[in-house]
């Protein structure tokens, strides 16, 4: 794994963090027209989509190590302020009802609370107190994971220090080489960004970076953890109409049934798609099929393996 450099940063323009130096490129930005202002902004978010492909490696090797603690009873906790925090809330939020995880498993804490999802509280980020507090109770088998644009957040850096200290995993996603926080972390994805657009404005391109490395982080973590079968979403929660529909939609995509077929086979599964999947494949009724996912677990393709295993 590596970590980026941690050189003092020293006075000029030169030793300035990427993130923070002017963008040659937007230098006449407020000349320029607003179809000119979009343009330069889409082609700067390229940036971000290639920053994450050359941080794959050091992602895959945090999926592996979350995937890991979680199969002992882990978490995964997220830490960051400002732009950074309020992703990190968004991804977490949308795992539940994606993948039906269970509340616990992967959490975001963000500075100054939920309060500062909606009104930016920009203090609260200076609070090493702060980020240890919320890192208050991790374990060895937990995951900590900071998000800090520059890489120097205090607060980030209390709760990377306080879950080191309780022998948890620690991680830095970062778009700064020079980050002080680097030291803190086992792992450090480095997600090199450049100058923005707006100068220091990390809730551009940075940000996008960072909303890119957390869903491929947090999905192939629900793919290795058995939340989904081939490329469907089976474990999605049927909490309203739409969702209703796409478990019927799934469930024919997944097997042969027909629309009436699979409404019925999720009737007599109560609803449970997973069980649905795994009864009408391997043709076994659904208390077989539950008792099956309970076994391998709730994973549809190595509860279909014991099924087949049992009858061969």
């Amino acid at each position: 794994m590596r970590h980026p450099a941690t050189d003092p940063m020293l006075d000029g323009d030169d030793y300035l963090p990427a993130t923070e130096r002017r963008l040659e490129a937007s230098m006449g930005l407020d000349t320029m027209s607003s179809l000119e202002i979009l343009n330069l902004l889409a082609s700067q978010d390229r940036v971000a989509v290639d920053a994450v492909t050359d941080a794959a490696a050091d992602l895959a090797e945090l999926v592996d190590v979350a995937a890991d603690r979680i199969r002992r009873g882990g978490s995964v906790h997220y830490f960051g302020a400002g732009t950074s925090g309020r992703l990190a809330v968004l991804d977490a939020a949308e795992l539940l009802p994606t993948y039906n995880l269970d509340s616990g498993v992967v959490v975001a804490h963000m500075a100054g609370g939920p309060a500062a999802l909606v009104k930016s509280v920009e203090n609260v980020e200076d609070s090493q107190e702060e980020g240890r507090a919320d890192a208050d109770g991790l374990g060895p088998n937990d995951v900590a994971i900071g998000l800090a644009a520059s890489g120097n957040t205090p607060y980030v850096g209390g709760a990377l220090a306080a879950a080191r200290d309780a022998g948890a995993y620690t991680a830095l996603i970062s778009s700064n080489s020079r980050a002080s926080l680097a030291p803190l972390a086992d792992t450090v994805v480095l997600l090199e960004t450049g100058p923005e657009v707006v100068t220091g404005s990390t809730r551009l391109k940075a940000g996008t970076a960072e909303k890119l490395a957390l869903n491929g982080f947090s999905t192939a973590l629900m793919i290795a953890l058995g939340r989904t079968w081939s490329n469907l979403m089976v474990s999605v929660v049927a909490s309203n109409e739409k969702l209703r529909r796409r478990t019927v939609r799934i469930l024919m995509q997944a097997t042969d049934l027909s629309e009436a077929e699979s409404q019925a086979a999720l009737g007599a599964a109560g609803g449970d798609l997973k069980v649905a999947i795994v009864a009408s494949v391997a043709g076994v009724d659904a208390d077989s099929a539950r008792a099956s996912l309970a076994q391998n677990s709730e994973s549809v393709r190595d509860a279909l393996a014991g099924l087949a295993t049992v009858s061969s």
